[in-house]
């Protein structure tokens, strides 16, 4: 479980509250979901009520095929939260996923300085605690 680093002060964790908890409940079952609009098809995330493309209140929680590419990364080298200060340094990446949408996330197979853009990657699933369940990727062969 990784709730704290070794400071031993809590690193933040998601609120599981409305949609953003619905959102983490999928991710408890191991299940990578996004918004689909139910009368247009775009898919969205972060997850909200209402489609920026048609303006319809109407969509599903949809399954992702838990793939896609490196977009872009930052790397951390100084840690902006005590928490996060043995992590360092480390390098949050931004993943565009098949269905279009972007999930800022981390990587749990590769170093900073093995990022590249296009890197193909799939979703897995870090436990925090019984209830926080983070979605993390890992490179893929193809």
């Amino acid at each position: 479980m990784v709730n704290q680093g070794e400071t031993g002060i809590p690193r933040p964790l998601p609120e599981l509250e409305g949609l953003s908890g619905d959102f983490y409940g999928y991710c408890r079952d191991r299940e990578l979901r996004f918004q689909r609009c139910s009368d247009c098809g775009q898919w969205r995330h972060v997850p909200r009520e209402m489609c920026a493309e048609c303006g319809s209140w109407n969509w599903e929680g949809e399954r992702s095929s838990g793939r896609g590419r490196v977009f872009t990364w930052t790397v951390v080298a100084r840690a902006l939260h005590p928490a996060f200060q043995d992590a360092c340094p480390y390098a949050p990446v931004v993943i565009e996923m098949e269905e279009g949408v972007r999930v800022l996330s981390e990587m749990t197979d590769c170093a900073p300085e093995e990022l590249e853009i296009d890197l193909p990657v799939e979703v897995v699933f870090e436990d925090v605690n019984e209830d926080v369940t983070l979605p993390k990727f890992r490179r893929t062969a193809s």
